[in-house]
């Protein structure tokens, strides 16, 4: 494999890693606080089609981008309040949610756009860091992305910091895993968790929005296909470490990758087999073949006072 197709291979890679690193970053400061919120999936595929719709209606896919990633809120909401509040099955709560986001999703999407599916959707303009993507043979393939990955890692890097530097990170780590401490020190348990779902919504919405608007400039239904739950499983296999998760959505994303890189090579490989691996990867995962997994202490668990 010459320099040249390389460097399209890792391209590909960060940006089918991209829409993964996003939501997971939300999800893990969820989970990080106790709540694993399941409905990422339904989040992510209501941010697409509001980014899409929005992006159609204006003709400026910033702000479509700006109605997806805030237009999930709600949805976000109603987690937290279905699974704090209410303090209801965070599993059962989060699948009933994907169910729901997809027929809404695609109601909505025959409603509105109707025969018109194939319309052109504005999507988000690419970005090259100036002096890295002048490199040659391997800068363009690896740095022109779109802007929404460089923005992505930019929220990466300020919240891993303030996980690790701040008094907020230091109690939403609390909060995950000694919620009783954390409310006997005078902090509101429900105010932290609230807050992280809420996060992890807006995170989801922008990946969603990535997909339909900074990848493929479209919508179609059921499009995120299983990346939510990819992005949950990623934090599995990165052992709910923010520097793990991001190797683990750089891994998923490579796999992904391959389903179009291979054949370019020649070589021949069931498609089936290439479209399997990402999620055998987290199967893999989530089933502990990857050594242990310390995940927080008080994950799932409601807060009773």
């Amino acid at each position: 494999m010459n320099a040249g197709i390389a460097a399209v291979f890792v391209g590909s890679s960060i940006r089918f890693a991209a829409p993964l690193m996003l939501a997971s970053t939300g999800e893990l400061i969820s989970e990080r606080a106790g709540v694993l919120n399941m409905s990422v999936e339904g989040m992510m595929l209501s941010g697409a089609f509001l980014g899409a719709a929005g992006s159609w209606a204006t003709g400026n896919p910033t702000l479509g981008l700006a109605l997806g990633m805030f237009g999930v809120l709600p949805i976000a909401l109603l987690q937290a309040f279905l699974s704090i509040t209410l303090r209801a099955n965070q599993i059962v709560t989060g699948i009933g949610i994907n169910i729901f986001a997809l027929g809404a999703t695609t109601l909505a999407y025959r409603e509105l756009f109707g025969e018109r599916s194939s319309a052109a959707i504005p999507g988000l303009a690419h970005w090259s860091p100036p002096y890295l993507s002048a490199i040659r043979v391997i800068g363009e393939p690896i740095f022109d992305q779109v802007w929404l990955v460089y923005f992505g890692v930019a929220v990466l890097i300020v919240t891993s910091i303030v996980m690790r530097r701040t008094a907020l990170g230091v109690a939403l780590h609390a909060v995950g895993a000694a919620p009783r401490a954390v409310d006997q020190s005078g902090l509101s348990v429900t105010r932290l968790r609230y807050g992280a779902v809420l996060f992890s919504g807006v995170m989801s919405g922008a990946a969603g929005c990535f997909i339909s608007i900074g990848d493929i400039h479209t919508f179609t239904e059921g499009m995120t296909n299983g990346v939510g739950y990819l992005a949950i499983a990623a934090i599995i296999f990165g052992n709910w470490r923010i520097g793990r998760t991001v190797g683990a959505c750089l891994l998923f994303g490579a796999a992904t990758a391959l389903q179009f890189q291979l054949p370019l090579l020649g070589i021949e490989v069931p498609t089936a087999l290439l479209i399997m691996l990402p999620y055998l990867l987290a199967l893999v995962a989530v089933a502990g073949l990857i050594g242990r997994q310390t995940a927080p202490l008080a994950l799932t668990q409601p807060f009773r006072r």
